[in-house]
This record gives C-alpha cells, sequence and structure tokens, in this order.
C-alpha cells in the first residue's frame, strides 16, 4: 500500500497530461505541424532557463510566468509563419528552427551557471515522480479550463486543422498555439521536454492505425497513454530508472506493438469514414 501511494500522484499526473495531450495531438498531426510541441516545449524550457538566471527559483510562481511569456512569443511566431497553401517554406523548417535555437540558447545560458547539467537534465526528462498534490490539483483546473475553451470554439479550431478557410484565420490559429503554450508551460515543468512530445504525439499517432473519426482517436489515445503512465511508473519505480525516459520508451515500445498489431489485421472504422 505504501508503494501504491507512493506511485498514486504521478500516475495521476500522467493521467492528466494524456487527457488533454491527447486532444490536442489531434489537431497537431490533421495540421502537419508534428514537432511544434516539441519546439514550444523547448522554448518555455528556454523561459524556465532565463528565470533561473535572473535569480529566480525553479519552482517560484515567477518562473511559471517568464516561462509563459517565452511560449506566447512563439505561439505568435508560429501563428503568423502558417499559411494555408503551398508555399516553398514548409512551416515545419520555421518550427524546427525554432527548436533548435532555444535548445542552443538553453544550453549557453546554463554552461556558466552552478548546476547547469542537472538542470538541462530536468529540463529533457522532468521529475514526475516527485510530483505534488498541489501541483496534479493547479495543473488539472488549468487544463480543464483550455479543455473548456477548447469545447466552446472546437468548430473554428477544427476547421483550420483540417484545411478550410475561416474568417481570421491567423487569430484563431494565434488562441490555438497560446492555449498549447498554457498546457506546455505547465506541462514541461512536470514532465519535461521529451515526455511531453510522447504524450502529445504518440496516443495520436498510434490511434490514426485504428480509426479515423475524432471520437475514436481520443477513445484509443487516452486508453493508451493511461497504460503507459500506470507501466512506466511502475518499471521506473521497481528498476530504478528515470521515470520520464522509462516513460517515454514504454510509449514507443507500445507504439510498435500496436504498428505490429495493425499490420496483420485492418479494423473496420478505417474503411471509408470520415474525419468528424
Amino acid at each position: 500500500m505504501d508503494v501504491l501511494n507512493f506511485l498514486l500522484l504521478p500516475f495521476l499526473a500522467g493521467l492528466i497530461l494524456t487527457g488533454i495531450h491527447a486532444y490536442l495531438g489531434v489537431h497537431v498531426v490533421e495540421r502537419g505541424v508534428i514537432f511544434v510541441d516539441l519546439s514550444l516545449a523547448q522554448i518555455a524550457a528556454l523561459g524556465t532557463t532565463a528565470a533561473y538566471l535572473a535569480g529566480h527559483d525553479l519552482h517560484d510562481p515567477v518562473t511559471y510566468f517568464w516561462s509563459l511569456g517565452f511560449t506566447i512569443i512563439g505561439a505568435a511566431v508560429f501563428a503568423m509563419t502558417r499559411t494555408h497553401h503551398q508555399t516553398r517554406i514548409p512551416q515545419e523548417a520555421i518550427i524546427g528552427i525554432v527548436y533548435a535555437v532555444s535548445a542552443a540558447a538553453a544550453i549557453l545560458a546554463m554552461s556558466k551557471a552552478p548546476e547547469g547539467t542537472e538542470h538541462l537534465k530536468d529540463m529533457l526528462v522532468g521529475n514526475i515522480l516527485t510530483v505534488s498534490w498541489a501541483t496534479v490539483i493547479k495543473t488539472a483546473i488549468l487544463y480543464a479550463a483550455v479543455g473548456l475553451f477548447h469545447f466552446i470554439f472546437r468548430s473554428r479550431f477544427l476547421a483550420i486543422s483540417l484545411g478550410r478557410e475561416i474568417p481570421n484565420v491567423k487569430w484563431w490559429d494565434f488562441l490555438f498555439y497560446t492555449s498549447f503554450g498554457f498546457v506546455v508551460t505547465s506541462s514541461v515543468s512536470i514532465a519535461g521536454v521529451l515526455l511531453v512530445f510522447s504524450y502529445l504525439i504518440v496516443p495520436s499517432v498510434a490511434a490514426m492505425l485504428y480509426a479515423r473519426t475524432i471520437g475514436a482517436r481520443l477513445a484509443i489515445g487516452w486508453t493508451m497513454g493511461a497504460l503507459v503512465s500506470a507501466v512506466g511508473v511502475l518499471v521506473s519505480f521497481y528498476k530504478d530508472l528515470p521515470t520520464g525516459a522509462t516513460i517515454v520508451c514504454t510509449f514507443g515500445a507500445a507504439l510498435a506493438l500496436m504498428a505490429s498489431v495493425r499490420a496483420f489485421w485492418k479494423p473496420k472504422a478505417l474503411a471509408g469514414t470520415p474525419l468528424a
């Protein structure tokens, strides 16, 4: 029972991350901006690094707003550079450049700071095993608010993700990426860049192997995320391994297994059902 009580919080954190990221992942995959989450996460980590170098504790509320500010700037860049027709420079190239520059800037900044190596490690893989009740509750409330926002404006966000033209598309893109930024800023502080990316992309990609409707994709993504979170946390605890990295590898193994099954079985849900 002591072990279960200790693992309860990281498991709940994993469920919360799964809930919002599996949904956002559907939009990201449909938009074809697969690495936008990784890029925004790295921008958020750069903001945290800047706050740390400015003298703020990593868990100080001020640090969160530094990180959020950097992320909103990134959201504005991605909203303005997104085009809805063919262009010589794909947005994925812009996203990759922003990620690389943000990562390099964080490395340069932390190279002169005490405990810089440990901070960079936390940014990459996080430390979800030590998450607190206060963090879990605050994160759940924030993600619920973001989820409600997306539910209210779901028709506009879905239209953009499916490539349809709507009025003020750049404004709605900015709102999408900004709400995304709120999620990523909180997620990175809990789970790190790599795990945040895995929660966003892997369940959505796995769901695409078996379903085309949004409802079915979400059901598969949420189920996969919950199971992988539980298995990853247990394995990391009993094998004394870094939790974030273990969950990321578990996601990879689960996706490989689902892809192998899919190679020998074609579900009826893929037989022409439209995405809706």
